[in-house]
């Protein structure tokens, strides 16, 4: 009986080294190694969806879509492929400081589909463009006046315990409205791209952890988010309202 092979891991400078990098049309570089779970063509047009207007902000930065990215103390280590053993201490991702570039590595086989890895992407890029480009002013004003209207639910946990902080007054109230509304703006834009690259239920957001945001205000910051960044050629952004017996 054949012996399957062991899993090999490498440090991720090793790994930069011997991987070539390929750029989209939008200028986003990535590059893919081991056995990944998702084919290479559903990678690319991931992402390709992320719009160019937006890509700017991702220059000297890199996507490794990789198999495992594992901690093991100060040490981290990529692996070829999924182990349960290396599971344990492996990460959703990591972003790393690598010569003059940050290299961002994904764990795709720590998820179940194509979905779920496109969110972790789309949830680091909409960090990445928060911290270069800031907060728009125009979704600022969208969302603030939301919360004013104390419309039900957030978009992600972090939104969630910043704007209970940031209505609750005090001294740093200030502080935490703007840590709120960085966070609700790359919650909108990385929920934004992923629809742009596949189907989205808005059910399939939800979280146990708090409510999610209402379906007609969720709306709402997704298409301030497409004005801002709108969809490249070959993609769309459309919300249908669909009624639920």
């Amino acid at each position: 009986m054949p012996h399957a092979s062991s899993v090999i891991t490498v440090p991720p400078a090793e790994l930069v080294r011997s991987t070539p990098v390929s750029q989209a049309p939008n200028g986003v570089c990535y590059a893919v190694s081991g056995e990944v779970g998702v084919g290479e063509s559903d990678l690319a047009r991931m992402v390709a969806a992320v719009p160019a207007s937006a890509a700017g902000a991702l220059q000297r930065k890199a996507y490794y879509f990789v198999p495992l990215t594992v901690n093991h103390g100060e040490e981290t280590v990529i692996a070829d492929r999924y182990d349960a053993a290396l599971s344990d201490n492996a990460v959703c991702h990591r972003s790393l400081e690598l010569g003059d570039s940050q290299c961002v590595f994904i764990s795709t086989r720590l998820m179940d589909d194509k979905f779920s890895v496109a969110f972790e992407f789309y949830i680091n890029v909409g960090h990445a463009i928060v911290e270069k480009a800031g907060v728009s002013r125009e979704f600022s004003e969208l969302a603030w006046k939301q919360v004013e209207s104390k419309v039900r639910g957030e978009t992600s946990l972090d939104a969630w315990e910043y704007r209970k902080l940031a209505t609750e007054g005090g001294p740093d109230a200030e502080k935490h409205k703007n840590e709120y509304l960085a966070a609700a703006f790359s919650d909108s834009i990385s929920i934004y791209l992923l629809s742009l690259f596949i189907d989205v239920d808005y059910y399939d957001l939800r979280e146990r952890d708090y409510t999610l945001l209402a379906p007609s205000q969720l709306a709402e910051r997704l298409r301030k988010v497409a004005e801002l960044f709108p969809a490249n050629s070959g993609f769309e952004f459309q919300i249908h309202i669909k009624r639920r017996s």
